[in-house]
Formats: structure tokens, C-alpha cells, sequence
């Protein structure tokens, strides 16, 4: 498949950010990458349409909606190595899915390691859908969630299934870490081309996030969990992305449980590719995300 040229645009803005650099260092260097979060987006459109930012528990949660009367609502859960984020792309696609739904969206802002641990920031996600449960029906409820979020993501799942609680009606992985322990063989030869991220730099974000945990302890690496009652599931992966070997693992765990899964391969595409700015497949991919999300 022949890439656009806004493709390759990005890739070369990404090698000049110096991303794979930044994830190559060992320990990362959280505080220089956290220089890119954004907490309180600016613009127009935020001034009009955020309705409210309020707490759960540690995390700091920007609700927006272009509307007060919806009953559709969309957890988005972003990435960021667990160290950072939310970032200016995450904002980005937050408003064109509100332009483009007209659902509620809440913008999941937990709190980050190595100064919170994963049993922290796994709480913290746990009593965000609790509250999400008293105001909507779980059929009314979809995540979407990418990189870390999307570890995040799949975690809450497997444990609303043990506890028997109400599951949300889709969940949306975009890029999702599915083994925060690294351990496939097959990371080291994808990471030769990951334009991106490096397993060196995300290894080490991981363990500063599982504290005294076992980097393959669910929590973090949901890939050893199980796949079995999940509700409907949308996996976007890329094939130049060093997660990308897990995800077909994960994959191949919700077929062999049977669950309503829809997988979306990005061929040759780097991490996250559906919310990468400029580049025109992402935003064929980030339309399709609005479309699941609307049918």
C-alpha cells in the first residue's frame, strides 16, 4: 500500500522531535517529556465547550460536550508511558470526536508515575467508571483509550468481569500495551524501524509504574489476563510499532474467547497512528473511531 506524502511528512517532524531518542534513554527522562503535557487545553472551542472540570479520587477529569442534554458518554483514557499526558494530540482528537458525535467526553487526567504506582493509577481508573456507572448506562458508556491508556483500558475490563460489574458498551484500543514486561522476541526486530518509541525507554517507564509488582501482573500487562465476556472491542495497531507484537497476541486471545473484536492494521504505520496529527491516514483512522463510536 502506497503511503501518503503527509506520511512521510510526519515521520520526518517525528525524527526531528528526537521521540525515539527520548525512548531510547534508560532511566527516561519523564520530567523532559512531561514538558509536552497539556492539562488545560486552550482555544475557542475549549473555552465554549468544556461543561466542567471536577476530581475522582487523584485524577483531574475535563468534561466536554457541545451539548448539556446527551446520554452518550465517552471515557477517553490517554497514553503517555504512564509517566505523562495527556498531550495536545489527545486534545485534538477529544474535540473532533465532540464536533463529530456530539457526546460527552471525559478527558481521564490520572495521576502519573514514578511518583504514583500502577495499584494507584489502577484505582483511580476503577473509580472514574464508578462514578461514569451513576451517571450513565453501561450501554451508554465507550472508551477509548490509547499506548498506556489503552493498558489501562483492557485492565478495568478484566476486572469489571471478575467483580461482575456492567461492562461499557465498546471499547476503542488504539495502539494498546498489552505486556508492559517486554519480553517478546519479536519487539527487537520491529524496534530497528519503530520511528518512534524504543523498548529500552518504555521498559523503563514500566518499571518505574509497577513499584514492588511483577512487571507481567496484570495490571500492567493485561495480555496475561483473561479475554473471555469483553464487550465489543476495536483494536487500531501499526506494524512499524514496537506494541505491535503483543497486540497480535492479545488478538488472537480474543478470538479463541470469542468475543465481538474488530481489528484495524495501520500497514507500515508508527504508534498511535490514528491521532497523529498532519498525516492523512490518521485521519481516515480517527473518522473511523467516530464512526464506531456513532453506530
Amino acid at each position: 500500500m502506497k503511503q501518503s506524502l503527509t506520511y512521510y511528512i510526519t515521520l520526518f517532524v517525528i525524527h526531528l522531535k528526537g521521540l525515539k531518542k527520548e525512548f531510547s534513554n534508560d532511566p527516561i527522562d519523564f520530567k523532559k517529556i512531561r514538558k509536552n503535557d497539556v492539562h488545560h487545553p486552550k482555544g475557542t472551542f475549549f473555552e465554549q465547550n468544556i461543561k466542567r472540570s471536577f476530581k475522582i479520587s487523584d485524577s483531574l477529569i475535563t468534561e466536554v460536550g457541545l451539548s448539556n442534554n446527551v446520554n452518550k458518554l465517552v471515557l477517553f483514557i490517554h497514553g503517555g508511558a504512564f509517566i505523562s499526558g495527556p498531550a495536545q494530540h489527545h486534545w485534538d482528537a477529544v474535540k473532533k470526536i465532540a464536533k463529530q458525535t456530539n457526546y460527552k467526553i471525559w478527558m481521564c487526567d490520572y495521576p502519573k508515575a514514578p511518583e504514583n504506582k500502577i495499584v494507584d493509577i489502577s484505582r483511580n481508573i476503577d473509580a472514574i467508571y464508578k462514578i461514569a456507572l451513576e451517571h450513565y448506562q453501561p450501554n451508554q458508556i465507550f472508551i477509548v483509550a490509547d499506548s498506556a491508556g489503552g493498558t489501562l483500558a483492557t485492565s478495568l475490563i478484566q476486572r469489571l468481569i471478575k467483580k461482575n460489574i456492567e461492562l461499557p458498551k465498546k471499547i476503542i484500543l488504539i495502539s494498546p500495551v498489552m505486556d508492559g514486561s517486554m519480553s517478546n522476541p519479536e519487539i527487537e526486530k520491529i524496534d530497528a524501524i519503530d520511528p518512534m518509541i524504543s523498548k529500552k525507554g518504555i521498559l523503563s517507564a514500566k518499571q518505574m509504574c509497577v513499584g514492588n509488582n511483577d512487571l507481567k501482573d496484570t495490571m500492567i500487562s493485561p495480555l496475561y489476563g483473561s479475554f473471555e465476556k469483553f464487550p465489543h472491542t476495536i483494536i487500531f495497531s501499526a506494524q512499524n510499532d514496537i506494541t505491535y507484537p503483543d497486540q497480535k497476541l492479545a488478538v488472537q486471545k480474543c478470538i479463541d474467547s470469542k468475543i465481538n473484536l474488530e481489528l484495524i492494521e495501520g500497514q507500515n504505520m508508527p504508534h498511535i497512528w490514528p491521532l497523529l496529527p498532519i498525516m492523512k491516514e490518521a485521519k481516515t483512522a480517527l473518522n473511523k473511531i467516530i464512526e464506531i463510536l456513532k453506530n
